[in-house]
C-alpha cells in the first residue's frame, strides 16, 4: 500500500554533521509529492518540524493575512525564524537540522520521526517518550475530538 500522506513513525539517525537521514518511506513521499526543498523549524524548541517548501509557503501565506500588529504573529515569526533554516534533501536522503535546534531540542544520534499529514516532526527519543507518558490522551480529549467528527 502506497501512502499519500505522511503518517506513522520511524526511527532515524542524525549524523555527527547534524544531518538527519530521512526514513525511506517518508523521503519517497516527500520527494514525489513536493520535491527536495524544505524548511526546518520549531515553535517551541522541543522538537523539529520539517516542512516541504510548498507546504511551508502555504503556511506563510496564511500567516501573512494576520495583521502585522498581532503579537501572536510576531511571537510565531520570531520562533520559526530563530529556529528555522531552508534546506534541501540530498541525494542520500539527508537534510541538515539547524545547529541551534539540534542543541535546544536534543536532536542528535537516534531520533524518532513522526509523520504529521503534510510535514514531519523529529523528536529526541527520550523526550517524546516522556511527553507521551506525561500527557496521556484523556476522555475529555476524546470528547473534544468527537465534536469535530473524529
Amino acid at each position: 500500500m502506497e501512502l499519500n500522506v505522511l503518517m506513522g513513525h520511524a526511527p532515524a539517525r542524525v549524523d555527527d554533521k547534524g544531518r538527519l537521514k530521512i526514513p525511506a518511506d517518508f523521503r519517497k513521499l516527500i520527494e514525489d509529492k513536493y520535491g527536495a526543498d524544505c524548511f526546518i523549524t520549531s515553535i517551541d524548541g522541543e522538537h523539529a518540524m520539517l516542512y516541504p517548501m510548498n507546504v511551508w509557503y502555504d503556511f506563510q501565506a496564511r500567516l501573512a493575512k494576520v495583521p502585522s500588529t498581532s503579537i501572536a504573529k510576531q511571537k510565531m515569526l520570531e520562533r520559526v525564524n530563530y529556529y528555522g533554516h531552508a534546506a534541501t534533501i540530498d541525494g542520500q536522503g539527508r537534510v541538515l537540522i539547524p545547529s541551534v535546534l539540534r542543541e535546544v531540542a536534543g536532536i542528535a544520534d537516534d531520533v524518532v520521526v513522526l509523520g504529521n499529514n503534510d510535514h514531519l516532526i523529529v523528536w529526541n527519543e527520550e523526550r517524546i517518550q516522556k511527553r507521551l507518558a506525561k500527557s496521556p490522551l484523556t476522555p475529555e480529549d476524546m470528547k473534544e475530538l468527537e465534536l469535530h467528527g473524529v
